[in-house]
């Protein structure tokens, strides 16, 4: 009997053992077994390991669109630094810009207007000008967040706007009395948090906040858990208090204090769930902090240190293995492995004469966009390497 007539149950299992090069070899051997080889069923397995293949930690596929054994061989370049870097937007005036991405989509605010850029599928490129830009705020654009529906900004002139994506139609949310520094929506839920030391929660269909919640510090950063039951909250931190909490929605009551060693100013500038108890945060204490919101006391359960010292401003994760990170120094974009300590890859950006953070930072699985204070950058993660063919 020739291998490739074995049971496909059987022959799963003997490839099981193999590796992505002996794989690659194996799927050279004849037609049938290149069919067979190259199916996702096959590379699952693998893919779980390497860095943004996304494959997630409960076994969702990110990129269904996309063959496996092709995300592999990406996700070796991911480790190994391996990529083509080019600036793919420059602004004269220096700005705080926020990135999102959509699939062939990239929006990025540039002060008032927040503009959407077609994103070549071949080269990775976005396209010159963009195809739709979003305005109305009086002022900057802090934070934006995008939903199947709808885009949502908050600016500096402390308004929160609310585009469809579908039509013009523009809903604008007053509450906020100073710069709406972050807001995260999921579900027609809103949570927007403000300089005003105040976090205020809202429904997609109604103009008026639906509660407010006083806080005695800036707020920086909220993240609503995939539950909606409840929201994390990170603040400035210059009180004598625990700069990051978790809130509950419905009751409107602070379920619990993440952390109490912080030092003054430790505040926290982003955070990601990656599931309703797995939260990642980052800020000036230039620490990446996983929690783990089923413990008790609540502590983190793993950290990454920025080996400069520097202040973190932007992190994501692929919801398996990787995290990449916006330092606030010559534009330093870092990969780190969850199952490591240490940085595994980072990237200069800016210039030794011209230093910049970066602001925000946003990937697919080939490409990484870096938005800095003048420049947006991208690393394209594509160039074939050696081990598969």
């Amino acid at each position: 009997m020739l291998l490739f007539q074995l049971p496909d149950d059987v022959l799963y299992h003997i490839l099981s053992h193999l590796d992505c090069r002996s794989l690659s070899r194996l799927s050279l051997v004849c037609k049938s077994m290149h069919r067979f080889v190259n199916r996702d069923a096959v590379w699952r397995r693998i893919a779980k390991e390497f860095l943004n293949t996304g494959i997630t930690w409960n076994g969702t596929d990110i990129y269904p669109h996309i063959p496996l054994k092709e995300r592999v061989k990406i996700a070796q370049n991911w480790g190994k630094g391996v990529c083509k870097r080019a600036v793919s937007l420059k602004w004269k005036t220096k700005l705080l810009p926020w990135l999102q991405l959509d699939k062939d989509v990239l929006f990025l605010s540039q002060a008032a207007n927040i503009g959407a850029y077609y994103v070549h599928q071949d080269s990775g490129r976005l396209q010159r000008n963009p195809f739709e830009i979003y305005s109305g705020h009086n002022g900057d654009v802090c934070r934006f967040v995008l939903t199947d529906s709808h885009l949502i900004s908050g600016g500096s002139d402390g308004k929160i706007l609310v585009h469809s994506r579908a039509s013009d139609m523009l809903t604008e949310l007053s509450g906020h009395n100073q710069e709406v520094n972050c807001l995260d929506s999921k579900a027609g839920l809103i949570i927007s948090g403000s300089r005003d030391r105040t976090a205020r929660i809202w429904n997609l269909n109604s103009s008026c906040p639906r509660d407010t919640i006083p806080m005695c510090d800036r707020v920086w950063s909220v993240a609503i858990s995939p539950t909606l039951s409840s929201f994390a909250m990170g603040t400035a931190c210059c009180e004598n208090l625990s700069p990051l909490c978790i809130w509950d929605v419905e009751r409107l009551e602070c379920v619990c204090n993440l952390g109490s060693e912080y030092r003054r100013g430790a505040g926290v500038l982003d955070m990601v769930f990656e599931s309703p108890f797995k939260l990642f945060t980052c800020g000036y204490d230039t620490f990446i902090r996983q929690w783990d919101l089923r413990l008790s006391p609540q502590k983190f359960v793993m950290e990454w240190e920025e080996p400069h010292d520097s202040t973190l401003y932007c992190i994501q994760t692929d919801g398996n293995h990787m995290i990449a990170s916006g330092s606030s120094y010559y534009g330093v974009v870092r990969l780190w492995d969850k199952r490591k300590t240490e940085c595994l890859q980072f990237f200069q950006l800016s210039s030794d004469l011209v230093s910049s953070p970066v602001y925000c930072l946003r990937f697919s699985s080939s490409h990484l966009y870096a938005a800095l204070a003048t420049t947006l950058h991208s690393l394209d993660f594509r160039r074939s390497p050696i081990c598969i063919r």
